[in-house]
Parts: C-alpha cells; structure tokens; sequence
C-alpha cells in the first residue's frame, strides 16, 4: 500500500511550509528515513526523511510552492501501484434557502427601507493576516477567489482585491461651469499634474522569494500590532573594549570569537532582569512577563535578508558563555543550519544594524516581544568628559549611538528610558574582572 510523504508541522503556530528543493524525483528510488524534500518556514530550511523505502510514484507539491501543514507532498510505494486520488478536496456545497411562500394579504403601499449592510462571517480557513487585512478594509472574503493551496485565500488575493476595488470606482463627474453674458475673456487654467506611469516594460522583474515574503509580511503585520516609539541614548565603550583587548585572547584559545555583540547581549541581560516588564508580552487579559531570558539575535543572511536566531536561556549564561552562543547560531544561520526551535520563542531581539555602518535606526519589534535594541556603528568623537575635581575637558571616546523601539502600550517613555540607562551604565562601566 503506497504511503503519504506529509507536510510535517516545523514548529508551533506554523501553518505553511515552502517547499524548497526536490532532491528525488518522480520514479526515483528511496529508502526510509532518506531525505527526500528541502522544506523551510521562519527562514529555516529543514530536511524531510522518506517515511518508508520505495519509489517515488507522485509529486504533487512544486518547488517554491507554499503548501498547508499536513498536506501531501508525495506518494511512495512500489512501481506500478496504484494510489489514492490526489485531487484536493472540494468545498462542499451550502445547502439552498427554502423557498418562503409568500403570504396573502391586502396590497399595502411598499416603505422605502435604506440599505442595511450585512455581514457575513467567512467559513473557510484563513490565516490572521488575512483576517486582520479583510477587517481592516472591509472586504467580503466571499467575493475574494483564492490562489492558495485547495483555494486557500492568501494575503495576495486579498490585496489584488481591494487594488481591483479602487481601480473599478467610477470617477466623479466633472462640475459644471456657467458662464454669464457677456462672457468675460476665461483665464487659462494649467492642468494639474498628473501621476507619473511607471513603465513595467523597462524594468526588470526579480520574483519575490519564500524568506522576502516572509519578512515583509511580519514587518507590516508588526507595525499594525503594536504602537512604535523610539528612545535614543549613546555609550562610551572605552572600558568594553578594554576589557576585550585584555580577554580576546585568552578567548580564542577555547575557539571563542570575543565579539562586541556578546557584551550587548550581556548589558541587555543585566538590564532586563533589573526591569523585568521590557522582558514580557502584552496579551487582552494582561501583561505576561517571562520568567527566562530568550535573547534574539538578527543575523544578516546578505542579499536572502536576515534571521533571528535565539540564545535560550541567555540569563543564565556568563560572558564567555553569550560568546560561544553568538559564535555558533551566527555561523549555523549563515550555513542555512539553523532547526526550526532555535528561531522560535525569543522575548527580546538585538539588532547590531552598526555593522553596516549605521549610526542609528529605527528597528521594528518582532512581535509579541516588548522591544528591540538596536546597536550602531561605534565611532571616535569628541565628547565633554568631566574629572573628580568637576574641571570639564574634551576627549576622544569610542561612542555608540543605543536604539530602543518598544511598544508603548506596555512601556512608558520613562520605563523605556531606565532600562535603556541600564543598558548603557552595564557598557560604560564594564568590570575588569567580568567574564
């Protein structure tokens, strides 16, 4: 009897998985727990093993197609034997609305009614983007023909709907002008400019890839999520890269790279068990402040975006600790290495956007955490610096500029500016003896 090859769930809430690359075929032979099919959601690719050994008889997902989590991806068996239908199952049909018989009674004169709207709850499955965009815009999903697996509505079909919408409104009528007699001499009247057509024909078109997707959905389902404020502070890392210069050494020769992300991520610990609410999640029944530290780390992936990985439990870890776990999730997400737990369940994200050569930016919550820290590029400037006398001078500091964006319905600017001071006051006094 041929077996299913399923869509496997690769984490909690995760729906839908893209299928990345075949690596058999259709007629290629295959032995059990040999992998079969690259899959990737969260950015992760995943390999997926054969669940029995046999031949390859049907493939029904393409590559770079997004499927449902516990669809079928495949078929195997023995040559020549037969499979089930494949074809996806059919909606089934609503039942009509009895006829109603109309009552006899004594003509009356008809009561203009205005129109009342009515809404209908949609009945098929949809994913809550989707459902937050339909809302939002008022769109009747029964009028919306889905392009997704089994007709699935995605979030495409949803915006081509409304664009199709505005497109088809009928233009305003032009008003009217009334000339008196003997008509005046008319004064020239400049068109108003009208907006530019960009011409599709002489662009090239670059296909939107799984992982692009994917951020760009959960950057805009973000910035609807939660209100956005941003705080700003700068720090004097003289005594960090001391301490890194006296320490990186003896680091390497356990084949730990001392980089500065480890002392961001440290000072971000520190602060947050001293201000536990930036270490929590806003829920409709209150807030749910977490009791263990999972740090994010955006990892650049170059031109295929960037990753999140997480460094579980990170209150937990030394210096040295923080800088093996940075060492190890940044090569592994570079390597595409990463398993699907270890980008999940993050409580707070750091970004070090300075590595690029920002000075300072505006980074968006990865959601439902309370903030994101992001870290620019250091740079030597003059500063005002005072001695223990109160006599000022003027010295050159390696500074760095210190973003917090945080969700203003858990933080207020004062609570957002203490945690940040922590954050800062941990760097600018680094301990010599720390690590």
């Amino acid at each position: 009897m041929a077996t299913k090859l399923l869509a496997p769930s690769l984490g909690e809430g995760v729906e839908e998985v893209t299928i990345v690359n075949w690596l058999k075929k259709e007629g290629d032979p295959v032995k059990e727990l040999e992998t079969v099919v690259e899959l990737e959601t969260d950015k992760v690719t995943t390999e997926i093993p054969s669940p029995a050994t046999g031949t390859i008889l049907k493939v029904l997902a393409k590559e770079n197609e997004v499927v449902q989590v516990g669809s079928i991806l495949a078929w195997i068996g023995e040559p020549g034997e037969e499979i089930k239908s494949s074809a996806p199952a059919k909606k089934e049909a609503q039942p009509a609305a009895p006829e109603i018989p109309a009552a006899v009674s004594t003509p009356v004169a008809p009561v203009p009614l205005s129109p009342v709207p009515v809404k209908t709850e949609y009945t098929g499955r949809i994913s809550p983007l989707v459902k937050k965009i339909s809302e939002q815009n008022n769109v009747n999903l029964d009028m919306v023909t889905g392009t997704g697996m089994e007709g699935r509505i995605t979030k495409e079909d949803v915006m081509n709907f409304i664009e199709a919408s505005k497109s088809s409104k009928p233009e305003p009528l032009p008003i009217p002008t009334f000339t008196a007699t003997p008509a005046p001499t008319p004064t020239p009247i400049t068109a108003a400019p009208q907006k530019a057509v960009l011409d599709a024909s002489n662009a090239t078109l670059i296909p939107h890839t799984s992982l692009r997707r994917q951020i760009a959905e959960r950057m805009v389902d973000s910035q609807h999520t939660s209100p956005h404020v941003l705080t700003v502070m700068e720090a004097d890392l003289s005594k960090v890269l001391a301490h890194r210069a006296a320490n990186k050494e003896a680091y390497a020769k356990q084949g730990v790279n001392l980089t500065l992300t480890a002392y961001f991520s440290a000072a971000i610990v520190s602060a947050l068990k001293a201000h536990p609410l930036v270490n929590s999640s806003w829920t409709d029944e209150g807030l749910q402040v977490y009791n263990f530290i999972n740090l994010g780390m955006a990892t650049s992936l170059g031109a295929d975006g960037l990753i999140v990985p997480i460094i579980k439990d990170a209150g937990a870890l030394s210096l040295f600790g923080l800088a093996r776990s940075v060492n190890d999730l940044a090569a592994r997400a570079r390597a595409k290495k990463l398993v699907a737990d270890e980008v999940k369940g993050g409580t707070f994200t750091l970004t070090n956007h300075g590595s690029s050569g920002s000075l300072f930016a505006s980074p968006i919550i990865s959601q439902p955490q309370a903030a994101i820290l992001g870290t620019g590029m250091m740079q030597k400037r003059a500063i005002v610096v005072s001695d223990a006398t109160g006599n000022d001078a003027i010295a050159i500091r390696p500074m760095i500029y210190l973003s917090l964006v945080f969700d203003h319905r858990i933080l207020d600017g004062e609570g957002a500016d203490n945690f940040l001071k922590s954050v800062k006051d941990s760097l600018e006094n680094w301990n010599m003896n720390a690590g």
